[in-house]
């Protein structure tokens, strides 16, 4: 077949990427194919040209490649370019649920790539497929992965690996540090245009607001709120929360060392660079105030022509977000605990809950919530739920075991599981990773072998940028 290329961005925003090539795979070998996504976006791919086209073998007929420029806070310090330096959008598709990009990652070297080699491990290309596809399988908003394909060459990480490119679908790649790199530059002609573009792209409606800048401000902090919100609910540690790592369409994008909390800790930090723990799981609806507050920033200059009262718009937003997304979290714990309605106290009983479960496994406490027999054993003291359940029976009212079950996945990318998919990859056997797969594309089914966590003896998780 041949893909249906658009090219809007490069179309509508010249002066914001550079036309570069991916790397030619000198044997491709197709490992997997979201064939569900490949259909839901009008695909009908051969393994072949799934393999070329998605591993820089080959380039689809109307691809014309581009790497994005952007910068971003990193760790709370400030690159003024960083763009994109081991990825390439072919370009974007147009379907009736809407524009995606296709993006290839890990294919090779770009003008942004910094003294990188542009390449990627089959393993954190594999990982970031078995993380999105988990994500889009329980309803958070997120990029999707269309395949990876092993490259057949070497790449070096401290020791020899089988390379590998993994193609990416996003609503876009317009980050909050996209519009960062050209407010860096006083550049704001270019500003002006992404934010219309990102406007025109993500959020048509606001192109009759009476302040349409304002309203894409406004329209941002919602769904990144919403979006925080929710990996709030499921456990998940994205691991850089940078700000080049935040997408204006509000999906999860960037899936490095990321991670599910299992034993639940506020303070649990999986990557191996976030030494401070910025990025930890607490403090994630902390950085995502801090990140909309720089993208609040690029933006005053197109807020009012009068700067003060631009700057006390813009101020007014951001002091909103805290409340903005303890009502998100309030929505998502309803949720997970099975309650209907909304009631006053509701806050309070889930703030108790983490209190109590603190060391407990997170999935399956909420998920044995209405089963005390199988939820017992998941504490080493339960005096304190002794003394919540009561309360919790009595909000959640007649049905909750249904609802519970319906809102709580029984099954999550459990870290240990995830590397023993990775590493049979990585030795040639995706057996492993078809079978995790299988089962985390049925969260809410139940499948033992996949449900529990990690064994005694496996240890103190530490995740890698992948880079």
């Amino acid at each position: 077949m041949t893909l249906a290329f658009d090219h809007s961005y490069a179309r509508d925003l010249p002066g914001t990427f550079l036309r570069v090539a991916p790397d030619v795979a000198p044997a491709p070998r197709l490992l997997v194919l979201n064939r569900s996504l490949a259909d839901q976006l009008g695909l009908s791919l051969t393994d072949a040209q799934a393999a070329d086209w998605f591993s820089g073998a080959s380039l689809p007929p109307g691809a014309d490649p581009i790497a994005q420029a952007y910068a971003g806070h990193q760790f709370g310090g400030f690159s003024p370019q960083l763009g994109d330096g081991r990825a390439h959008l072919l370009g974007e598709i147009v379907t009736p649920q809407g524009r995606f990009d296709i993006q290839l990652k890990g294919s090779g070297r770009t003008p942004f790539s910094r003294g990188g080699d542009g390449k990627a491990a089959i393993g954190p290309m594999l990982r970031e497929y078995l993380i999105s596809e988990f994500m889009a399988a329980i309803g958070v908003p997120t990029t999707r992965s269309l395949a990876v394909v092993a490259t057949g060459e070497e790449i070096w990480r401290e020791t020899r690996l089988p390379g590998a490119v993994l193609a990416r679908v996003a609503a876009s790649h317009l980050r909050v540090g996209t519009f960062q790199f050209f407010a860096a530059r006083g550049d704001q002609a270019n500003v002006r245009r992404l934010a219309d573009y990102a406007i025109a792209r993500h959020y048509p409606d606001l192109a009759q607001a009476d302040n349409p800048y304002l309203a894409l401000l406004d329209a941002v902090i919602a769904r990144q709120s919403r979006l925080i919100a929710e990996w709030m609910g499921a456990g998940f540690i994205h691991g850089v929360m940078n700000t080049d790592n935040m997408a204006i369409s509000g999906e999860t994008i960037d899936y490095g060392p990321c991670a599910f909390m299992e034993s639940y800790a506020p303070g649990t930090v999986f990557s191996s660079i976030d030494h401070q723990g910025r990025y930890a799981y607490a403090n994630q609806p902390l950085v995502l105030g801090w990140n909309l507050a720089r993208l609040a920033e690029t933006l005053v200059p197109l807020l009012d022509p009068d700067q003060t009262r631009a700057v006390d718009l813009a101020n007014d937003r951001l002091t909103g977000i805290a409340g903005r997304y303890h009502t998100e979290w309030l929505a998502a714990m309803r949720r997970k605990l099975g309650f209907v309605g909304e009631d006053d106290s509701d806050g309070a009983i889930a703030n108790d809950l983490l209190t109590a479960m603190e060391g407990a496994d997170w999935t399956l406490t909420f998920r044995r919530l209405a089963d005390e027999t199988a939820l017992r054993p998941l504490f080493d003291d339960f005096t304190r739920m002794e003394v919540w359940l009561p309360r919790w029976r009595v909000r959640a009212g007649d049905g909750a075991a249904r609802r519970i079950a319906q809102a709580n996945p029984a099954v999550i990318p459990r870290n240990h599981k995830v590397e023993e998919a990775l590493a049979a990859a990585t030795e040639g056997n995706m057996t492993p990773f078809h079978a995790l797969l299988a089962a985390i594309q049925q969260p809410f089914t139940e499948a033992e072998p996949f449900m529990l966590p990690a064994p005694t003896g496996f240890g103190r998780y530490v995740t890698f940028c992948g880079t």
